[in-house]
């Protein structure tokens, strides 16, 4: 009788050689894993340029630190609506499914386009992939066919002020024992009401459970919140450890700039469960708390696939989803191979007329001061090497995106 222990427990009996064999082959591959093919069965029917939406699934928590007047207090709220994002980020996967599935691999300019409507008004969504993940803003568009790169931009009008978030991301995994994920880019807030920013520095994380066929995601190391308004917070991360612990725990400590020991607020919990926030030191008294299930998330609207561009993900991925959830793993590797070999054509075709693709709703900039001034106390550099350039929402572009959107390309 096999137990939870035993290699492969968690994976169906007629996938084990496939998954044995994929293990094989992570253990002995030399360079970036996310270019590595992994079989169907452990496939998610998301691409990675939906991700971006799991940022703001509670809008009245995002909103939240526009109605604070007190500048502490509300780089507190910033911090907590961050943490709050954590579960649906990196634990709602495998809450849901029983494991971590492997996104698809988004592929150039594929677009994420949506909007969450609530009693905070409209928050939309536009998502668009590089070929590295994208920036935030209610479109997600695929930047660059090299590096995966992810780019978002969200956006609140509020009564109080838009709010407006926008980053970007690459991911370079590899391994050791495990699957290890370094996270390379940023995000940054916008309050208007206040002329207020924030920097968001990105968690690294490595899969758990891998070996068993049951994996999920614990998160490693620090992040850093940084506010022109002067407050840091600093966000340390654990894992249940042999002995003792808990998985997807957390320490987070908000501080004035260049003062890391007057300790204002200590946040301890699980981002996939709860944590309380307690006034100064982990001794002080409880002055807030978050439940991550009291806190129901809000469904983001997206139109319907019939309605959906060429280029817009769920479109572009139907029949990959479709035979996913079948369990038909020969078709979904045909239709998968169909979307890849067709990317690989339309590289061809643009090296050999010498353009580019054009990016619908962000830029490449060649510097930004904001970035800088706000990274600078926490020694955090942009690594544009490593993302094909630093990524930006352009709104001129984005008043002038619209469908079809491959008519802009020349196709």
């Amino acid at each position: 009788m096999s137990s939870s222990k035993d290699e492969g427990a968690g994976v169906a009996p007629q996938n084990k050689g496939s998954w044995s064999s994929f293990l094989k082959s992570i253990a002995s591959f030399n360079g970036d894993l996310s270019s590595l093919t992994a079989p169907p069965f452990i496939l998610s029917t998301q691409s990675l340029t939906e991700f971006s939406a799991y940022w703001t699934e509670h809008p009245s928590i995002f909103v939240a630190p526009a109605l604070e007047k007190d500048p502490a207090k509300r780089a507190l709220l910033v911090l907590k609506w961050f943490l709050s994002t954590l579960k649906q980020q990196y634990g709602s996967r495998s809450e849901k499914l029983g494991s971590e599935k492997k996104p698809l691999n988004p592929f150039l300019g594929e677009l994420f386009l949506g909007k969450w409507d609530d009693d905070c008004g409209t928050t939309q969504l536009v998502s668009e992939q590089r070929t590295a993940y994208g920036t935030r803003s209610t479109a997600l568009e695929y930047v660059d066919p090299s590096s995966p790169v992810s780019i978002i931009q969200i956006r609140l009008p509020n009564i109080h002020g838009d709010l407006q978030l926008q980053g970007y991301n690459a991911q370079k995994a590899s391994f050791s024992r495990t699957i290890h994920v370094k996270q390379i880019g940023h995000a940054l807030l916008h309050l208007d009401a206040y002329n207020e920013d924030y920097l968001f520095t990105l968690p690294a994380l490595h899969i758990e459970s891998l070996i068993y066929g049951s994996p999920f995601v614990e998160l490693n190391k620090s992040t850093y919140m940084v506010s022109s308004s002067g407050y840091i917070g600093k966000i340390d991360y654990a894992g249940k450890g042999w002995l003792s612990g808990k998985k997807n725990s957390f320490t987070a400590t908000l501080y004035p700039e260049g003062k890391e020991r007057d300790v204002l607020y200590t946040i301890e919990g699980q981002w996939t469960d709860s944590f309380i926030i307690r006034d100064g030191s982990k001794k002080g008294g409880e002055v807030d708390s978050y439940y991550a299930k009291k806190n129901k998330t809000t469904p983001l609207q997206v139109a319907p696939i019939a309605e959906q561009d060429d280029l817009e993900s769920r479109k572009a991925w139907r029949k990959v989803a479709e035979n996913i959830n079948k369990g038909d793993m020969d078709t979904t590797n045909h239709e998968k191979s169909k979307i890849e070999n067709s990317q690989r054509e339309l590289r061809r075709k643009e090296q050999s007329e010498g353009r580019e693709w054009e990016r619908r709703f962000f830029t490449r900039v060649n510097g930004d001061p904001l970035f800088d001034k706000l990274a600078k106390p926490i020694g955090e550099k942009i690594e544009s090497d490593k993302t094909g350039g630093i990524w930006r929402f352009d709104g001129e572009k984005a008043k002038k995106a619209k469908p079809p959107f491959q008519e802009h390309q020349g196709l």
